[in-house]
């Protein structure tokens, strides 16, 4: 197979001020309805029946009642009214000469295709997983993108400037489907870093920093030691850092010989007050770090050259939990918590930090739980042993009291709750959305601060076990995607023509500012009129106008995600540039996002990549895979090992990682935590759940789009 390093990149926002303009014009007044699936309305523009969204009616294209009201005024100076198109599809439909009849039904994309499938003859385009389009694509039910690609001249440029993302679209690989593409990407964001662990890093510094020993006037005791060391006893570790001011690299080492692992100290003294506790760890981090750190021991966790491991933040969230009266002036604080406690879709967050935490991949997959290995073959976490021990590591973690309670009785507390509350530590999540918290929920003026920080060292095997930092939390395809369909557009050329043309034009470089930023109305411009840029990631991009920056504050709380999708209108699909992100993050965000863009730079943290590697447990598995019916059909029979199985991603659903994290081993598995988790791995490769049957089904489609790959 030839080895090609591919880095796929988003195509150069470069535009001129009169395409902007021509491209993202102000948009006619709409109420977004038609009542008739005719080809073209009374005026001669094409009619598309859209059943597209994100994940519930507020994201969808029309304004929904509860966000409206009786009538909101937006940046661009106009009145949106319920049942209105959101701004940026007004600007589509102005653009392309096009009528958008809204049909979405507000479900996730799953429940939005599923709802459609049996009446695709009444829609013309329609949201989806990655998945269900291309199962769906290859019965027939789809429109073959890649028939058309010479009528979307930018999408087609784009994929060829991109082989990878090609790669990960593509539905059939053999036959005379080869290279057929059912639905159209969405990218939020690529080629970048996606969640990122989160910190009070006011806190870590309350506690770690300053000469002579830690005090405090009251402080409770850590819980009987139940987790056990992951990292060595003795001996050295060297870890490549970033040097504090962020400009090169340096090695430094964790000397165990010099004071000894820090679990195996506590574990060992047994329940201690939190003083105690605190100035263990500070004792730790001066001998084993040789006094690299100084008195600013809190950057082994919070800086920039940062080199923290999981057993190190177990210590810290032991001091944490045991020190409320110094960091929150109570009794009582949470340490690891989820965006929501009681939500699946945000608990299973718990388990992707057991991945980063313990050197397990697979945990933030694009693709369920698959990973390539060094050996060129998809390997599943949910068959593997190293798996459901780190699970049963974050269980003991929990019975400490180290995770909230929330997170384990379920309860219904949300992250906004935690730090407006100064009750929670530390979580693991996209980093605008949740420092944004800086601004509304914490004092930042009095050093308060929520702040990503390095990824830690854990054990990774690339083929070679090593002592390294690595994310798997990568940005590529996402998982949701929009079809059109063929029953749709049958016999009428001008829809399909349309629906072509709408793909492509989200894939222009004006198109892909009018999909992030919305229309040329929420862009800033200087007094002559010309549109102010800014250099983000090597390229000029747009800054957003100050009325839609007040806007984002006022209505969402410095939230841009939700901002943009529930009043813009715009990042529903397609390409989502992160440079509109970057000018929404609070600066305390921006702060911890520059350290880690730093060290990625500069390589101390590895990723995977958007490439076929030459270790190929480097390249990023595929959003899809391309199955044949028969193979698709034998892994819709695997129930156990989807989501409405065992392993939900969803609200309302449940999840064995997360049931493990939280109530440990349990039934047949026995409490024994290695033989519990041999147990476990055995049970779902081949006792009855079907991995293996999974595995292999999976691995004959890897091979054929490997071969087709060679083609391109």
């Amino acid at each position: 197979m030839k080895k090609r390093k591919l880095t796929a990149v988003l195509l150069s926002l470069t535009f001129t001020a009169g395409a902007l303009l021509t491209g993202c014009g102000a948009p006619k007044v709409s109420d977004g309805k038609t009542t008739s699936g005719a080809g073209s309305d009374a005026s001669g523009a094409t009619v598309l029946r859209m059943a597209c969204g994100y994940n519930s009616d507020k994201t969808g294209m029309t304004f929904t009642a509860d966000l409206a009201g009786e009538g909101i005024t937006l940046a661009d100076g106009k009145t949106y009214n319920s049942g209105d198109l959101k701004p940026t599809w007004q600007a589509v439909e102005k653009t392309l000469d096009i009528k958008i009849e809204d049909k979405y039904q507000g479900n996730s994309a799953a429940d939005e295709y599923r709802y459609w499938d049996a009446q695709l003859d009444q829609i013309d385009m329609l949201s989806g997983t990655a998945a269900l389009l291309s199962e769906n694509g290859q019965q027939g039910k789809l429109v073959d993108l890649a028939e058309h690609l010479d009528e979307m001249p930018n999408f087609k440029a784009y994929l060829e400037e991109n082989p990878i993302v090609r790669l990960s679209i593509t539905g059939a690989a053999a036959g005379q489907n080869a290279g057929a593409i059912y639905f159209s990407p969405y990218f939020d964001g690529v080629n970048d870093i996606e969640r990122m662990v989160l910190m009070r890093t006011d806190w870590v510094e309350k506690l770690l920093n300053g000469s002579g020993e830690f005090s405090a006037d009251k402080c409770n005791n850590t819980a009987e030691p139940v987790y056990q060391p992951y990292m060595p006893t003795s001996g050295k570790v060297n870890i490549d850092v970033v040097s504090a001011d962020g400009k090169s690299t340096e090695t430094i080492s964790k000397d165990y010989d010099a004071y000894g692992n820090i679990i195996e100290k506590m574990n060992a003294a047994g329940s201690v007050d939190g003083v105690t506790a605190v100035n263990m760890l500070r004792e730790y981090i001066d001998k084993t770090y040789g006094g690299y750190y100084g008195e600013d021991r809190a950057d082994l966790f919070i800086g920039q050259n940062a080199a923290w491991d999981a057993d190190e933040l177990t210590a810290l969230l032991r001091c944490v939990v045991a020190n409320p009266q110094t960091l929150n002036g109570r009794d009582s604080v949470q340490g690891l918590f989820t965006r929501e406690d009681a939500n699946n879709q945000r608990r299973i967050d718990m388990y992707r930090l057991a991945g980063t935490l313990f050197g397990v991949r697979g945990m933030e997959s694009r693709l369920d739980y698959l990973y390539v290995g060094a050996d060129g073959e998809l390997h599943d976490s949910r068959d593997e042993k190293e798996t459901y021990e780190a699970l049963s590591r974050m269980h003991d973690m929990a019975v400490e009291g180290l995770i909230s309670k929330a997170f384990i009785n379920q309860e219904d507390v949300s992250s906004e709750k935690y730090l407006s509350d100064d009750n929670g530590f530390m979580h693991y999540d996209y980093n605008q959305t949740q420092t944004a918290y800086n601004a509304t929920a914490l004092d930042n003026a009095s050093g308060e601060k929520y702040m990503a920080v390095i990824v830690p060292v854990a054990r990774w095997n690339d083929g070679e076990e090593k002592y390294m930092r690595f994310t798997e939390s990568w940005r590529s395809v996402k998982t949701d995607g929009w079809g059109i369909s063929a029953a749709g557009v049958e016999g009428d050329p001008n829809k399909l023509k349309a629906c072509l043309k709408l793909i492509d034009y989200a894939y222009s470089p004006e198109g892909q500012i009018l999909m992030s930023y919305g229309p040329d109305e929420f862009i800033k411009h200087d007094d002559n009129g010309d549109i102010v840029t800014f250099e983000f990631n090597g390229s000029e991009s747009p800054v957003i106008s100050e009325e839609s920056y007040k806007d984002l504050w006022e209505l969402q709380n410095g939230n841009f995600t939700n901002y943009a999708r529930y009043y813009i209108g715009s990042t529903l699909s397609f390409v989502k540039s992160q440079a509109f992100e970057y000018q929404c993050t609070h600066e305390v965000g921006r702060e911890g996002a520059e350290h880690i863009s730093s060290a990625i730079a500069l390589g101390t943290i590895k990723h995977p990549e958007l490439a076929i590697t030459d270790n190929s447990w480097y390249t990023c598995v595929p959003t899809v895979l391309p199955q044949e019916v028969a193979e698709t059909n034998a892994i819709n029979e695997l129930t156990a090992l989807g989501t409405s199985g065992q392993f939900g991603i969803f609200k309302g659903q449940t999840n064995l990682y997360v049931d493990i994290i939280a109530n440990g081993f349990t039934g047949d598995a026995g409490t024994d935590p290695a033989s519990a988790a041999e147990k476990v791995s055995a049970a779902v490769a081949d006792g009855g759940w079907g991995g293996s049957t999974y595995l292999a089904r999976r691995n004959e489609a890897w091979h054929r789009l490997l071969e087709f790959y060679d083609t391109l």
